[in-house]
């Protein structure tokens, strides 16, 4: 059943796609993520105090549509912190063709289990999430855990309109230096990409996951954003931003790669 406030699709692509949806979100609620990272500022958390930490193990990280590496600095930063080997997707601006931009990550997964000798850990913002997730499919062998925060991943994404006009400006764009491989399907359930297979008929999962969902998302449903396993959710409230400068998410992150590393 559709959240509450789903609207008709905004764009044509999306008409006879049921994969991506609108949904009238809070957005408002995203003005706020610079509370958290204020509070994250404060927190004993951000020092790596009270929180158990690694041993040098390999963690990729990979931020959400529109987003870049340095808008996870604060992320990356704290995992080196807190005893692990962190590693920056290397996409640079999220918004070229997801499946060109999940094989610029199996790259760098790649490297850092061959740097470090051990299987990589990797922690995706929205739809880095979900390149991380097309990731792991591709390469069990390499990934031992993948959490996701606030990632639409689930097989109808219900969103804000204003999403799904940032992906059409994007697909608008294609061709430019930085959407080289952006096609007019792209970021719709019409892709036939590998990525998309990925994400929209997925096979049983071998790797470990566990998913952080912004209760006050402003962008996504938190629906959206959910395992079908509930004992591997953990709502964080905050918002679809919010969620990469929160201390009660980076607590959980803390918690759960101490748990997979046993």
């Amino acid at each position: 059943m559709p959240p509450a406030g789903a609207t008709a699709p905004f764009t044509s692509l999306y008409q006879d796609d049921h994969s991506i949806q609108p949904v009238l979100t809070p957005i408002g609620n995203e003005l706020g993520f610079y509370r958290d990272w204020l509070k994250l500022r404060l927190s004993p958390v951000y020092y790596g105090l009270d929180v158990p930490h690694g041993n040098r193990e390999p963690v990729v990280v990979v931020p959400g549509f529109l987003g870049t590496d340095l808008s996870l600095m604060e992320l990356f930063w704290w995992l080196g912190r807190i005893g692990y080997e962190p590693y920056y997707s290397g996409l640079g601006l999220n918004v070229d063709c997801p499946d060109a931009s999940t094989d610029l990550v199996r790259g760098i997964v790649r490297r850092a289990a061959e740097e470090t000798g051990q299987r990589v850990h990797l922690i995706g913002h929205s739809l880095g999430a979900l390149i991380a997730r097309s990731v792991a499919f591709d390469q069990p062998e390499s990934v031992d855990l993948l959490i996701s925060l606030a990632a639409p991943f689930n097989e109808v994404a219900y969103v804000h309109p204003a999403l799904i006009e940032a992906m059409a400006a994007v697909r608008r764009q294609a061709g430019t230096h930085l959407t080289w491989n952006v096609a007019p399907a792209c970021y719709s359930g019409h892709c036939a990409c590998p990525f998309t297979a990925h994400i929209m008929r997925p096979g049983q999962p071998t790797f470990r996951r566990r998913a952080l969902y912004a209760e006050r998302d402003g962008l996504v449903s938190p629906e959206s954003c959910i395992e079908d396993e509930p004992e591997y959710n953990v709502g964080i409230a905050t918002s679809h931003y919010g969620i990469i400068y929160n201390s009660e998410a980076y607590r959980t992150v803390a918690r759960l790669l101490a748990e997979a590393n046993g």
